[in-house]
């Protein structure tokens, strides 16, 4: 009885470890035939992409897939996640479209430009809060872009050339 109440005690302890490595996803919108998953997050499940401190440089940037300025910067953030993908740099395109074009909208829009790079959805009504935590001075426009590294971080509103983007990054290397 005693190994019983031990072996329940440390199953308890191990399965209530808690793992900041691997946000938490509110949902999963698949398209079988072409192999591309978005995971959707509430605020809090997409935090931790801002807070990792393992060496690299991550890149975040939010854009719709009814932005055109931001359309028009994503073959840069494309071609930044295809040259600099042996140097420990991160892509990660956040959508912010509604979770009910992402069938009909993002996929497609994923599949057509053959995006590469991580492509997630930020799903949080919220955005009062989220926008204001991300960045105090962000109103809200998009594109908007994080880039940091470790303890470094730099926030950009506003529509990048590929040599902007570039150079930004090269600050972190």
């Amino acid at each position: 009885m005693k190994y019983v109440l031990m072996a329940l005690f440390i199953a308890t302890l191990v399965s209530c470890k808690a793992d900041k490595e691997t946000p938490e996803a509110i949902d999963n919108y698949n398209d079988a035939a072409s192999d591309i998953t978005i995971t959707s997050y509430d605020y809090n499940g997409f935090k931790p992409f801002l807070e990792k401190q393992d060496g690299k440089v991550h890149i975040i940037n939010f854009w719709a897939t009814w932005c055109k300025p931001c359309v028009e910067e994503l073959p840069y953030f494309e071609m930044i996640n295809s040259q600099y993908s042996n140097e420990d740099v991160t892509v990660t395109l956040v959508s912010l479209d509604m979770p009910s074009m992402v069938d009909g909208h993002v996929i497609p829009f994923v599949k057509k430009n053959q995006i590469k790079s991580d492509v997630i959805l930020l799903d949080d009504p919220d955005a009062n809060f989220w926008i204001r935590d991300i960045n105090a001075q962000w109103t809200g426009a998009i594109p908007a872009t994080i880039i940091y590294k470790n303890g470094k971080q730099k926030f950009y509103e506003q529509t990048f050339t590929f040599n902007q983007l570039q150079k930004e990054l090269k600050s972190f290397l």
